[in-house]
């Protein structure tokens, strides 16, 4: 496996960002050589792109990281959408890594980021990507946007850190904790609860509720919550659902009761959230 290491102990540089929307299913990526990094968050349908070595495919919830001097061309009809991100790292050359037998230890001003992975959380990247979207609109100035976009970047490097460092756990408990985790992102947009999840996993209450929350470090049932406001950001920000829908979506009976929720987690209402990021930059070629 093929890696990128990055230095921010300085902010990397912001070319351009952007959404891109396929305008039909027979859009095909271009032809063309970067002249900077390109990370490419995809968002729906499946991106198939070539690195001119090597044919990538791209689903929902995986992302690509190409090098400057790529030659870089879509080698098959894609129907899709992704988040894109251009950047350049200040005096320094592409430093590749072999990351065959994992991630390197963490390093300080230091982050490698595998050339093709699955995300943790899609949604909380789009969130990010449409705020540093807001920012080059609302307000054009480069070292906000520079910061924003090497914090994109070190939310990939923790999302896929985090994501080796469960994998190797093998144990039967943390095992059921991911199961739980799983379980709960298939279910947000119902109103799961924690008796519904014991009943599932075949265990009583007290016990999977003890075993969450000495792992993850919060309760099973703040988790719960946690994953629908995170739902609801990602539709806020990325969808042009009202409230309403959005409510119905996370599985709640009355907007009221949704509202109140996101406003205790989030800190903003939900209008209020989408607002603040509502500049989208969106492409259709």
């Amino acid at each position: 496996m093929i890696a990128y290491e990055l230095s921010v102990d300085s902010p990397v540089e912001l070319a351009i960002t952007g959404k891109f929307v396929a305008p039909d299913a027979n859009w095909i990526h271009l032809s063309r050589t970067l002249t900077d990094y390109e990370l490419m968050v995809v968002t729906e349908g499946v991106l198939y792109l070539a690195d001119g070595s090597q044919r990538f495919t791209v689903s929902k919830g995986e992302y690509l990281l190409l090098p400057p001097s790529t030659e870089q061309y879509g080698y098959r009809v894609s129907e899709c959408s992704f988040y894109w991100l251009h950047f350049s790292a200040k005096a320094q050359d592409v430093v590749t890594v072999n990351a065959d037998q994992g991630l390197p230890d963490k390093q300080e001003q230091k982050i490698v980021l595998p050339r093709y992975g699955k995300l943790k959380s899609l949604e909380k990247m789009i969130v990010m990507m449409k705020q540093l979207q807001d920012s080059v609109r609302s307000y054009d100035t480069s070292p906000l946007n520079d910061y924003m976009s090497t914090v994109i970047l070190c939310e990939l490097y923790n999302q896929i850190v985090h994501a080796e460092s469960f994998s190797v756990k093998k144990t039967r408990q943390e095992q059921l904790y991911h199961d739980i985790v799983d379980y709960i992102k298939w279910s947000r947009g119902q109103p799961v609860k924690v008796s519904q999840i014991a009943e599932v996993f075949g265990y009583n209450e007290k016990y999977i509720s003890h075993l969450f929350s000495s792992i993850s470090g919060i309760s099973l049932k703040q988790y719960i919550l946690q994953q629908k406001m995170e739902l609801a950001k990602y539709l806020l920000t990325d969808t042009n659902q009202n409230i309403s829908e959005v409510s119905v979506k996370l599985g709640y009976s009355d907007s009221h009761n949704f509202m109140k929720a996101f406003k205790k987690i989030v800190g903003l209402t939900p209008s209020d959230f989408r607002n603040a990021y509502a500049k989208r930059l969106l492409f259709y070629e």
